[in-house]
């Protein structure tokens, strides 16, 4: 932008002769005939780096005029010099000062003083004009710091109330689902006695009266000592399932070795019938529970041999391999045993291998496969329960691959 002069005199030829000198350095001028003209001016155009203006005008003076600009707020800011043709005592120009000039300049004017004097005024403003807009911009930056921090801290505001609500809410779960480990126990247990009352009385039946049922009868009973069969395997894990949260057993040194073998051991008659090879690889000991680690691979092993396809023999082969979580930078390392459980069975779709560690989730009917739905769930808890991982891998027809990642040792 151009800086911008108001020329204020009530004779056209000095106002003419102020453009004449001033306009070869670039300036804007706008000119005013009379104080009251330049009070109209001014009631639009506030952007002036400096006025030039006479004193002895018509109605208005120089000295009333200045002072009637210099009443408005917006106004004080520009300088003014007056143009005069008199040599005037002291007291007038205290007077022009009082009412806010900057400087006199004397008629005639002399070209180069006039522009010099203005130049320095000019060079102020542009000064002043780059501070005011440096002044904006740092108003604007710290506005915007003051909006982000006022916002940073609303988010985290937010955060630690959704991180309060969040544990909250983990210790109503935690205690729900320790009512329910319990109410689970208690009714499982509960559920047994009655259930062996069924049992019970059917053998009687069977064994005394068998003679006497007809042919439906006699189906009727088979199929109530099968579901009590069954009732009696879901309670036993169901017990199995609320047990392992509430076993607060200490953590022991666990051959894997040893817990493997008497795994393939109690399995030996299922492994016979199915004619199976189970391969084991030679393992380190970790820190666990011995009890659920043979609950865990007992599982494990034991669904390998059942989802086996048709006419094919199962293989089995456990292997496992030694895993960091971290590296040589990180202050901890702590070492995890990757054990794979391998099998050639029927396999599942991929899309499944999430769900198939929930509760009673099934992807076979029971007369296809028996079993209750909660192996895999029992599986899944006891590896949490030793901070560890477990996961699968499958294909239709090509078999299965669990992996667990046990720790070597527990924190």
């Amino acid at each position: 932008m151009r800086p911008k002069i108001l020329l204020v005199d009530d004779r056209e030829d000095n106002l003419v002769s102020m453009q004449t000198i001033l306009e070869p350095n670039g300036y804007e001028l706008v000119k005013a005939n009379s104080g009251r003209h330049a009070l109209k001016i001014l009631l639009n155009e506030l952007d002036f780096a400096i006025i030039l203006m006479d004193v002895k005008m018509p109605n208005l003076n120089g000295f009333e005029t200045a002072s009637l600009i210099y009443e408005r707020e917006r106004l004080r800011h520009i300088p003014i010099i007056f143009i005069t043709a008199n040599d005037y005592a002291e007291e007038n120009v205290f007077k022009g000062y009082r009412t806010g000039a900057v400087d006199y300049i004397y008629k005639p004017m002399k070209p180069e003083l006039l522009r010099a004097k203005v130049a320095v005024f000019v060079e102020l403003y542009k000064k002043n004009h780059q501070l005011i807009l440096q002044e904006n911009k740092l108003k604007a930056i710290n506005k915007n710091l003051e909006n982000e921090i006022k916002e940073r801290i609303a988010s985290e505001e937010r955060v630690k109330e959704l991180n309060r609500r969040l544990l909250e809410n983990i210790d109503r779960l935690e205690s729900v689902n320790k009512e329910l480990d319990a109410f689970a126990f208690m009714a499982s247990h509960d559920l047994q006695e009655p259930l062996r009352k069924i049992q019970t009385f059917s053998d009687i039946l069977a064994h005394r009266f068998n003679d006497s049922f007809t042919r439906d009868s006699k189906k009727y009973l088979i199929n109530i000592q099968n579901a009590a069969e069954r009732m009696q395997t879901l309670i036993k894990d169901l017990l199995m399932f609320s047990k392992i949260s509430n076993d607060n057993n200490l953590m022991v040194a666990c051959d894997l070795n040893v817990i493997l073998k008497d795994v393939v051991k109690d399995l030996d008659i299922k492994i016979q019938a199915k004619k199976a090879r189970v391969v084991l690889d030679s393992f380190p000991n970790i820190s666990g529970n011995q009890t659920l680690l043979r609950s865990l691979f007992l599982n494990l092993v034991e669904n390998a041999i059942k989802y086996s396809r048709k006419d094919v023999p199962p293989e089995i082969i456990v292997r496992y391999r030694i895993e960091s979580n971290g590296n040589d930078q990180q202050e901890i390392i702590k070492k995890y045993c990757r054990i794979q459980v391998e099998d050639n069975g029927i396999g599942f779709e991929q899309q499944y291998a999430e769900h198939i560690f929930s509760m009673f989730r099934r992807l076979h009917t029971v007369s296809e496969f028996e079993g209750t739905g909660i192996g895999l769930a029992i599986c899944k808890k006891i590896v949490e329960k030793h901070q560890g991982f477990i996961s699968a891998q499958s294909e239709i027809d090509k078999g299965s691959v669990f992996n667990i990642s046990l720790p070597l040792s527990l924190s």
